[in-house]
């Protein structure tokens, strides 16, 4: 036998498979947990990096066709020149380009795909979460081209979520294209998502955490390769062809320890609660258009005209705004110039957001939580002119708590901030005020701006990720070892006289000449003719475990096969049966996480030395 399962190491899904064994068992199937990965995973990190190439020159072509249509919009020309929409001569004309250009959105949105609309990631979440996903091909090209539209008119998103988005549909595109698994397809969607940010900002660390916490909902080799892959290509196309300068540049900041730390920390948290406070007016609003009596494709029209009345007003506020960013990051804007900006450009964002167009929220939430930032720390030196807080650094902390809080993407919140700046020396106030937004956010907020749309769905979405319980311990840990066996040769009548004592078992493993040929439930000997042999009852194969196979092996084949029950082999020749390991068994660990995490005594008790006296004395 040991042979045989040796043979069968090649067989599919990387299961040994062993040729038959008796007359009543066609396989044998014995899990083998194995550390290496499988050669799959070379194969989908080759289609990553040139999925990664794919999306940067994607992310290259869409902010060709937002400077297209900026300039044709606001300044009449058909060139790729840079121009900022700030820099408009229309005066109050300029209020009717968002309107005309939410029109040609909702137009492409309800005869196109209505999966266009809105920033683009929650979209990717769900078909991840609930189509295996499969992203409809027609999305890949209308999103990129619904949201150069929408952005070019003066629509106050960024370029980064459409772009994200788009990425994922391209992965998606590929892995339905050729022949991959569901999990496959996952892990393309979330390479050419990472592919997307990182070819933006030139953030590969930050993409490829971004993609675990919002796409993949987990961080494991097999996925994680690839994606790093796709970032990794889709940086370098980037830094060949813009140069490897930050995306926001910024001066060098002086190096925050001690207890200015807190100060920074205190910011984070305030802006934490801010992030609550946009997340909520952004669905309040959406939920205000549900109400209105019209067709959804006007709605992005009436957002167009809050755009319009607010860039008329605000000029600064229409368009991507990346220089508003920098501005914040450099002091070079500040006071009631920062303040006015960025409550004008709150306000166009949401009303536009909440009307369904197509459109990213990273720039307009950086923008803002850098702003309030730099506000907080402006406010906190008038209070206190001895403290060393910096704006600067406390935009960048304002910028780690707003997306993070409203993202609920925590470690990539953290990761953007410092690549999209390189400023090491603010990493400690970074990491501090990031989670400190964060947790205020998870306390007083269940779900973020990226998955409430979901979530009012039905759609699930778990944030925690902790290691594997199952994959922790062994079979050996919670198998059964004293086995009632019954023979392959015995008739049933015998074996039901000799099983009527032990009812607290409705399974036993089957023998023949020693090895394991199958499992027998006590309906299926209740039901049996009494003359018959237990050997002609077995059907189809016994699917064995080793006691050192983990538990996630022994459910996975439970799943798989059907089975309530695992009989328990020795790994050594003649593989001896040694137990049994049962659904209850398995389930069985997860009850003792739940003591572990519901027990609150004290394991330890100190005793001062007076208590030990009294005691003594106490003593007969």
């Amino acid at each position: 036998m040991s042979h045989m399962i040796e043979e069968a190491e090649t067989a599919a899904g990387g299961l040994p498979i062993a040729p038959s064994l008796g007359p009543t068992l066609a396989a044998m199937a014995v899990p083998r947990e194995d550390m290496r990965l499988s050669p799959r995973v070379a194969f989908v990190g080759l289609l990553a990096v040139g999925l990664g190439l794919a999306c940067a020159l994607a992310a290259r072509l869409l902010g060709a066709l937002i400077t297209l249509c900026t300039n044709l919009s606001f300044h009449g020309k058909l060139d790729l020149v840079a121009r900022g929409p700030a820099g408009h001569h229309l005066g109050a004309l300029v209020i009717v380009v968002p309107v005309l250009g939410a029109l040609v959105v909702g137009a492409m949105a309800r005869w196109g795909s209505a999966a266009i609309r809105g920033h683009g990631i929650p979209e990717a979440m769900e078909q991840v979460l609930v189509n295996e996903s499969r992203i409809p091909l027609r999305v890949l090209f209308l999103k990129p081209l619904s949201a150069a539209i929408s952005i070019g008119s003066g629509g106050p998103f960024g370029a980064e979520g459409p772009i994200i988005a788009t990425g994922g549909a391209m992965g998606s595109a590929l892995g339905q294209l050729i022949r991959v698994s569901a999990a496959e397809r996952k892990t393309l969607l979330a390479a050419g998502a990472a592919a997307g940010m990182a070819a933006t900002f030139g953030t590969p660390l930050a993409a490829v955490l971004l993609a675990i916490e919002l796409l993949l909902f987990e961080l494991d080799a097999r996925s994680f390769v690839p994606v790093a892959l796709a970032a990794t290509t889709a940086t370098a196309v980037r830094v060949a062809f813009e140069g490897a300068r930050p995306a926001f540049a910024m001066p060098e900041v002086p190096l925050a320890g001690g207890g200015i730390v807190v100060g920074y920390v205190a910011i984070g948290a305030l802006v934490g609660l801010a992030s609550i406070g946009a997340t909520r007016l952004v669905y309040g609003i959406e939920d205000a258009f549900d109400r209105l009596p019209i067709h959804w494709m006007w709605w992005p029209a009436l957002g167009g005209v809050a755009v319009g009345v607010v860039g008329w007003l605000v000029p600064h506020t229409l368009g991507v705004g990346y220089d508003n960013i920098e501005g914040a990051l450099s002091g070079s804007l500040a006071g009631r110039a920062l303040l006015v900006l960025c409550l004008a450009k709150f306000v166009s964002w949401a009303i536009s957001l909440g009307s369904g167009t197509s459109g990213g929220t990273l720039a307009p939430l950086l923008t803002v939580g850098g702003g309030l930032g730099a506000l907080l720390a402006e406010l906190w030196l008038r209070l206190d002119p001895t403290s060393r807080l910096d704006p600067r650094v406390a935009a960048l902390v304002g910028m780690a708590a707003m997306f993070g809080g409203a993202s609920r993407a925590l470690l990539a919140s953290v990761a953007f901030a410092f690549e999209s700046t390189r400023q090491v020396a603010a990493v400690l106030p970074i990491l501090g005020g990031g989670v400190a937004g964060y947790l205020v956010s998870s306390v007083f907020m269940r779900h973020g701006i990226m998955t409430e749309k979901i979530a009012r769905r039905g759609v699930r979405v778990a944030f925690d990720y902790s290691a594997d319980r199952l994959a922790r311990h062994a079979v050996a840990e919670v198998a059964t070892r004293d086995v009632i066996a019954l023979d392959a040769a015995q008739t049933v009548g015998a074996a039901r006289a000799g099983l009527d004592a032990s009812g607290t078992h409705q399974g036993w493993p089957v023998l023949e000449g020693g090895a394991v040929v199958g499992v027998l439930l006590r309906r299926e000997l209740q039901a049996a003719c009494a003359e018959a042999r237990l050997g002609e009852l077995l059907q189809g194969r016994a699917v064995v475990v080793f006691p050192d196979s983990s538990l996630r092996e022994a459910a996975e084949f439970m799943a798989r096969e059907g089975v309530g029950r695992l009989p328990v082999v020795a790994r050594a020749a003649p593989h001896p049966l040694v137990g049994i390991v049962t659904r209850k068994d398995v389930m069985g660990v997860f009850g003792k996480r739940h003591r572990e995490n519901q027990a609150f005594a004290p394991t330890l008790r100190l005793r001062t030395p007076f208590a030990r006296k009294v005691t003594r004395a106490a003593a007969p």
